[in-house]
């Protein structure tokens, strides 16, 4: 029947039918690949960032691990949490991380794709303020969110700095 359509109409015509019978048989296949979560399992690592003194400088690193088993099919989001005394100094990795008014939290997101037993890593370098004394700062935290995956129980680790 379209191929009576085609052989009859106009230019025009023709590449109406020919576009919808393309749209019909794209859009089905990609709306199905896009909802169709995965079964991967995102992990945070608990890292540590390096000692700095009161006034300094360090890097927090949310490292996320993807323990399997399949690749990632939504993008996640890693959330930085900053103790207090603690402030975001950019540039941040990846650059289009936001943070909060108060620069102590930041959401940083990583699109679909991470593959099994890889990693991806947010870099946020901090300030610590001059008055915090010497020691260890706690409150700080990574967590990670997303759609596929499938065991919360290891979406969340504490990090401390040390002050020296």
């Amino acid at each position: 029947m379209i191929r009576n359509i085609v052989r009859r109409s106009s230019v025009r015509r023709r590449a109406l039918v020919v576009g919808a019978a393309l749209m019909a048989a794209i859009v089905p296949t990609a709306t199905a690949e896009a909802a169709a979560p995965s079964n991967s399992d995102l992990q945070v690592v608990q890292l540590d960032p390096d000692a700095t003194a009161p006034g300094g400088t360090t890097t927090v690193h949310g490292y996320i691990s993807n323990i399997g088993p399949e690749r990632t099919a939504s993008p996640f989001t890693v959330v930085i949490t900053l103790p207090e005394g603690v402030t975001a100094e950019g540039p941040f990795f990846p650059e289009d991380c936001s943070e909060s008014q108060d620069r102590r939290q930041l959401s940083c997101t990583f699109p679909a794709g991470l593959a099994v037993l890889r990693s991806a890593t947010a870099q946020i370098p901090v300030k610590i303020a001059p008055r915090v004394p010497i020691g260890n700062l706690e409150g700080g935290s990574v967590a990670v969110t997303s759609d596929d995956d499938q065991n919360p129980a290891n979406n969340r680790q504490p990090f401390v700095i040390q002050v020296v």
